[in-house]
């Protein structure tokens, strides 16, 4: 038995995963590095510094430190302490189920918050603009028509929002549960 091979062997199937999280992750608006640090936390077996990354990644300590503030905000990764340490170590969160809730809710949620506030926005100002007796009937008619759309695209917002909720109350599971054990 070739300890040196198995070892190489054992590091390339994990770095087919780690680029595959990578790039999935850049997908979502996460960049490249941060997905690597990811993947690399995800087989680490153990909380790592920014030290301990920063010399298994090769990344900027700087890179490093917004990659992993970037996955801490997402609540991907957490912060812990182990006795005796006296820096920072982080891990990965474990509950893969709560870490798709909380990113999925978080990104979706800054989403719809910025474009229904743009839509509110501009329905209020459409709405003068049509009560403006000055305005023309053809720009009335088309802002009319305009504040429709808006109004219709805020259901939508409004049903995203319940989505939302469904994932952080859970209540999604009710119709999707985890099937954890498959036989």
């Amino acid at each position: 038995m070739n300890l040196l091979k198995d070892s190489e062997s054992l590091n390339k199937t994990r770095n087919v995963v780690i680029d595959a999280i990578a790039q999935n992750m850049n997908l979502y608006g996460i960049t490249p590095s941060a997905g690597r640090l990811y993947g690399l936390l995800f087989f680490s077996g153990k909380p790592l510094t920014l030290d301990d990354m920063k010399e298994e990644l090769g990344m900027s300590k700087t890179s490093m430190s917004n990659s992993v503030r970037s996955l801490l905000d997402l609540n991907m990764v957490e912060k812990v302490w182990v006795k005796g340490e006296r820096k920072d170590l982080y891990t990965i969160k474990e509950d893969w189920y709560q870490c798709f809730f909380d990113f999925f809710s978080i990104k979706w949620r800054t989403a719809i918050t910025t474009n229904s506030s743009a839509m509110e926005k501009s329905i209020a100002n459409l709405q003068e603009l049509i009560a403006d007796p000055d305005t023309s009937e053809d720009t009335r008619e088309h802002a009319q028509k305009d504040v429709k759309k808006l109004e219709e695209r805020m259901d939508y917002y409004e049903w995203q929002n319940r989505l939302i909720d469904s994932f952080e109350t859970k209540e999604i599971l009710n119709f999707i549960p985890i099937e954890k054990d498959k036989e």
